[in-house]
């Protein structure tokens, strides 16, 4: 699964809401390719990374796979400070929207 390297720059300019509905699409795909879930499964967005099955070295990708798409850097800390989807996709778009041009 690959995105163009400037869907960050894209997300930036969406208005909150879709904002988030975006990111949380662009996670929960990046989670089931990691976790080898099929579409079918329900991906939980409330539960603790390591409650999922995911490893230090699977955050680890993750992490860097999102840095690349969205063009944001990813304090490794915050895979553990932040340790759902749900608390991932909040801050990945606090950031983004941080980093929107003011209009």
């Amino acid at each position: 699964m690959s995105e163009p390297r400037n869907i960050g720059l894209r997300m930036r300019d969406l208005p909150p809401a879709d904002l988030r509905d975006a990111l949380e699409t662009l996670v929960v795909a990046r989670f089931r390719q990691v976790l080898l879930m099929g579409d079918e499964e329900e991906l939980p967005l409330d539960v603790a990374f390591f409650d999922l099955g995911l490893t230090s070295l699977n955050l680890g990708r993750l992490r860097k796979e999102l840095e690349e798409a969205l063009d944001v850097g990813i304090d490794a800390t915050l895979l553990f400070n932040k340790p759902t989807i749900d608390e991932l996709v909040t801050h990945l778009g606090e950031r983004l929207l941080a980093a929107a041009p003011k209009r």
